[in-house]
């Protein structure tokens, strides 16, 4: 997630919608003063090899702390964070204000439901033995793209962003981007997390049809709403 009072933009980190090379590249336009939630440490790694600013800012002030947050800090050293990675709406709104958060220009990026869950279990199932699909579409691990997803840029049931980015047209939403936020130039994505998954085929010679039936059940909404189809 970053807020960027420099070019005076919010961008809400969703899941397996190429976030993290999107977050790093953006990185590279941050002032000072901007705010940017931590990532991996191998990510953080490219981030910095690329000469971009790193986490800042995220962090609550100590005056917040509660009991809880206090005991945390002085058993483990652990500090309460203000903003982080997938932060969503809701959160974001409460925390930088009403007056920011109406005038910067809020986006995100959304996917084909059907390849981001594809994408989702090879994600979470890096290593042999793994759990088959079936089972992982039918656990609780598959709702976690709808928190980190449609529930991230709404807030109550209503679009709280400015712009949904097609994770499709990739390239093109850059484009789209760099002139609306006034960016110096088109920002150039790293290829973050890309050696993870190995299976590279298509979505659809993956799903068999009870499994792209159960995929749009659950995410009926965000095919609804920008048209998706198998």
């Amino acid at each position: 997630m970053i807020i960027s009072h420099k070019y005076k933009f919010i961008f809400i980190k969703t899941e397996k919608t190429a976030g993290t090379s999107i977050e790093i590249a953006l990185s590279e336009f941050c002032g000072p003063n901007d705010i940017i939630t931590p990532i991996t440490r191998p990510d953080e790694m490219i981030r910095k090899s690329m000469g971009y600013r790193g986490p800042q800012h995220y962090l609550a002030p100590l005056f917040s702390y509660g009991p809880r947050d206090l005991a945390f800090f002085v058993l483990k050293g652990k500090k309460k964070k203000r903003y982080y990675n997938h932060i969503n709406a809701t959160e974001i709104r409460k925390s930088i204000g009403d007056d920011i958060w109406k005038n910067y220009f809020k986006f995100c990026f959304e996917r084909n439901p059907w390849d981001r869950v594809v994408s989702f279990y090879y994600w979470c199932n890096k290593k042999e033995p793994r759990q088959t699909l079936r089972e992982f579409i039918d656990s609780n691990k598959s709702f976690r793209l709808r928190k980190r997803g449609y529930h991230a840029y709404t807030i109550d049931g209503t679009i709280a962003v400015d712009k949904i980015c097609r994770y499709e047209n990739l390239e093109e939403e850059m484009k789209d981007l760099t002139d609306r936020l006034n960016l110096p130039k088109i920002p150039v994505l790293p290829r973050a997390k890309s050696n993870i998954r190995l299976d590279k085929r298509h979505y659809r010679k993956i799903l068999n049809d009870e499994e792209k039936k159960i995929i749009e059940k659950m995410f009926e909404k965000e095919i609804r709403l920008f048209g998706y189809e198998f």
